[in-house]
């Protein structure tokens, strides 16, 4: 267990710093050239649904791969798609709201979605070729 936590902490904190770069510049080009758009969600809900399942999904498979299951292959696709099934419950609200321009929302959302995807894939490669 005393790899799952180093590789646990590694994580968290790149997590943390991807994050706070990736926020901070998603927060610079809103306020400076969406300033007339309204948007449903802010910014800050969508990076804490993103951390939130980054997390989550690394967790399980570091756990999962911690233990002994060396093929993490299999758990990774199962919860990419759970990734996937709550990003679309995420953004229900807006799909069935009445708000009329709902593209930058949608925007907003998956540009950090395959950039936080790109992050778990190269951070879960980079530990399981190190194994």
């Amino acid at each position: 267990m005393g790899q799952f936590k180093k590789r646990q902490i590694v994580f968290l904190l790149q997590l943390i710093g991807v994050t706070a770069v990736l926020f901070a510049m998603h927060s610079y080009l809103v306020y400076h050239f969406a300033k007339d758009i309204t948007f449903f969600f802010p910014v800050w809900q969508i990076y804490a649904f993103h951390v939130f399942i980054t997390l989550i999904l690394y967790s399980v498979i570091n756990y999962r791969f911690s233990t002994g299951k060396k093929d993490v292959f299999n758990l990774f696709m199962v919860m990419t798609f759970l990734k996937m099934f709550l990003a679309i419950l995420f953004l229900l609200p807006l799909l069935l709201s009445e708000f009329e321009n709902k593209q930058p929302d949608v925007f907003n959302f998956f540009i950090p979605y395959f950039l936080y995807l790109f992050f778990e894939v190269f951070a879960l490669t980079r530990f399981l070729q190190k194994s």
